[in-house]
């Protein structure tokens, strides 16, 4: 088992985030740009908080710019949140294939991010919350955003898989 950081002041850890994940409301400013534009911005989002996860975020679909959200082919499986639908980002000079996801029904804990958008942070030009640069958690699979105030390890890195 890996060993917490011990979180700084201001910061929350990884580790102290329950399993199964709880759904969290998020007031703040979010950001996502991509094909050298800002595709989505907010200041309501959900955070997903899961032990050994930085926070994944949620935002409204209302949220992205007109067109940038074409839905995409396959789904995948939450055993916590259900069937996910994925989306390709597509602006006029960029497209990232399946990058983006959505729980179109999803389990009774997360009703409330119905038809919210997450977004792979290694997969678009830039992502920030509260006007900081997310770094991708790692691994290129989970889609968690690491800021400051996050303390890890984080799951994703190599010998993390049984985390």
């Amino acid at each position: 088992m890996p060993v917490p950081e011990k979180p700084r002041p201001g910061q929350e850890s990884v580790w102290d985030y329950p399993r199964p994940p709880r759904l969290e409301e998020f007031r703040g400013s979010i950001t996502i740009e991509f094909g050298g534009r800002t595709i989505a911005a907010t200041e309501r989002a959900w955070r997903v908080l899961e032990t050994s996860h930085p926070p994944t975020y949620y935002l409204p679909p209302g949220c992205f710019a007109d067109g940038v959200l074409r839905p995409a082919v396959g789904s995948s499986w939450c055993e916590w949140k259900g069937k996910a639908s994925y989306y390709d980002l597509v602006t006029p000079t960029a497209v990232a294939e399946r990058a983006a996801w959505t729980y179109p029904a999803p389990t009774a804990a997360f009703v409330d991010i119905t038809g919210a958008v997450a977004v792979m942070a290694a997969r678009v030009d830039r992502c920030t919350v509260n006007g900081e640069e997310v770094v991708p958690q790692p691994g290129g699979f989970y889609g968690g955003w690491i800021t400051s105030w996050v303390a890890g390890p984080f799951k994703g890195v190599p010998g993390s898989s049984g985390w």
